[in-house]
């Protein structure tokens, strides 16, 4: 089971209530997918066990330092004796094991970013179940203004928003409802029984109403203290959230992401006020607006969040990663060349 979408879409919301329920696992998501898969060519034939240790160790370093680190521990060897060859191979047998130490009958992942790839999951899961999670952009926009995650500028937000959204209806339209399943943030919080029976039967679990007091668990306290960013993960399903655009969102800024999502929201029933089109910043103008708000959310993250050193651990891990990747690919040029000759 995946949660797909966007980003401050209340895909951390989901995952905790998934978690609670006593057949389901689902960790809080290093991104594998999102940092390994453009790199997978780097590695070579995975099928060569030098190829996929590498690949192995890489996945189980960002693990390891991941902003929220799991609670079980990676067995490699296990993984390299067992995985499918390729990088979503390897994730899955990293889920595998969390099930399995969880002591749960399915694993869930919560890594928005796999809508990018629904086909690969399909692929080796034929029977896997998707949850497409939607939200007005113009509240994922406010939200993403003072998020350490993901862009913060609105209009860069909605494109984000756009394309993520067609990639959901495109999966929606090739597997049907039977394997993707429409799930609407607004909803969600406005009638959680009704919407998360729904989503049970979708998923074939049966109905716990532990799901409802999601909030109590030791996984919600623990990363609501970790972050601003995920500071609702403590609280109780609410909707003050929903409308927040209409009293944060300034005019310019909300035309500004109806002019990109609009087509978007109207197939996804939000309700796009009648506007003239906005033009888009200049990009030294986006540049700087970003940079300037970037400045403010990290001065905030860093006197407020406890995993701030770990995040930027995180962030060096992928540079090394990709460093390493070129590294790998720059030899094989090489090699092939000399062979060449």
């Amino acid at each position: 089971m995946l949660i797909v979408g966007t980003e401050r879409s209340g895909s951390n919301l989901l995952r905790l209530i998934l978690n609670s329920h006593s057949e389901i696992a689902v960790p809080h998501p290093p991104h594998l997918m999102r940092y390994l898969a453009p790199l997978e060519d780097s590695y070579g034939d995975l099928r060569e066990e030098r190829n996929m240790r590498a690949l192995v160790a890489d996945a189980d370093l960002l693990v390891r330092r991941h902003i929220h680190p799991w609670e079980h521990p990676v067995d490699c060897e296990e993984v390299v004796r067992t995985a499918q060859p390729s990088v979503f191979g390897v994730v899955s047998e990293f889920y595998e094991q969390y099930r399995r130490a969880e002591n749960k009958n399915r694993w869930g992942c919560k890594s928005t970013f796999m809508v990018e790839h629904i086909d690969k999951v399909v692929d080796l899961y034929p029977r896997a179940r998707f949850l497409w999670l939607v939200r007005d952009p113009r509240d994922v926009a406010v939200s993403a203004r003072r998020s350490v995650f993901g862009p913060s500028h609105p209009y860069r937000t909605a494109r984000l928003w756009a394309a993520q959204q067609e990639l959901g209806h495109s999966a929606l339209r090739r597997y049907g409802s039977g394997q993707v399943h429409f799930l609407r943030y607004e909803d969600l919080v406005s009638d959680p029984g009704y919407v998360l029976r729904e989503m049970c039967d979708f998923l074939g679990v049966r109905w716990e109403s532990g799901l409802l007091l999601h909030h109590r668990s030791a996984a919600a306290k623990s990363i609501s203290a970790l972050s601003e960013s995920w500071a609702g993960a403590g609280k109780p399903i609410f909707g003050a959230s929903v409308g927040r655009y209409e009293r944060e969102l300034p005019g310019r800024q909300r035309v500004l992401v109806e002019s990109v999502a609009g087509p978007a929201m109207r197939e996804l029933r939000y309700p796009v006020l009648p506007a003239q089109p906005a033009c888009p910043p200049v990009r030294l103008a986006l540049l700087l607006s970003g940079a300037c708000t970037r400045l403010a959310i990290e001065c905030r993250s860093l006197l407020q969040d406890r995993n701030f050193a770990r995040r930027f651990l995180r962030e060096g891990t992928v540079r090394w990663l990709g460093a390493k990747a070129l590294v790998r690919r720059g030899l094989r040029r090489i090699g092939r060349d000399q062979l060449d000759h």
